[in-house]
């Protein structure tokens, strides 16, 4: 239950059934480097400190506590992170169950202590302020 309360924005988002538009390089670049960073607060183990740096989609979706406890859950028994690579970028300006916006979809290849081979999929998305956060996240 738990999971699917704390995951619902990333499983939304993981269905790219959306309009997708030309590919911007400049937009999936600064959308990948605020994911990166996103991962790396989630790899130390700073499962608040990632829910307040999402975006306000993400954070009037789960709650901080519901965030946490998904994270305890599911992504802290997966262990430390040993490799992360970028396997694909989209760019969308519509996803379903989501507000259109500017989006960029992006799946990892990623392998952890405790699972070594895994695909993260993280949605970033364009805020008002102009800064990419993250909007949804999914570990399959």
């Amino acid at each position: 239950m738990i999971l699917r309360i704390a995951l619902v924005v990333g499983l939304c988002l993981l269905l790219v059934v959306g309009i997708a538009t030309a590919q911007n390089p400049q937009k999936e670049k600064a959308a990948v480097a605020s994911a990166e960073k996103w991962l790396a607060t989630v790899d130390k183990g700073k499962y608040l400190d990632s829910w307040q740096e999402a975006a306000g989609y993400f954070k009037n979706a789960v709650t901080k506590e519901q965030w946490e406890q998904s994270m305890l859950s599911f992504r802290k028994p997966l262990g430390r992170l040993v490799s992360r690579k970028v396997q694909s970028t989209l760019y969308m300006t519509s996803l379903p169950g989501a507000p259109d916006g500017k989006y960029v979809v992006i799946t990892f290849e990623t392998a952890f202590e405790n699972k070594a081979s895994a695909v993260e999929t993280v949605t970033p998305m364009l805020e008002k302020d102009g800064k990419w956060r993250v909007s949804g996240y999914f570990i399959k």
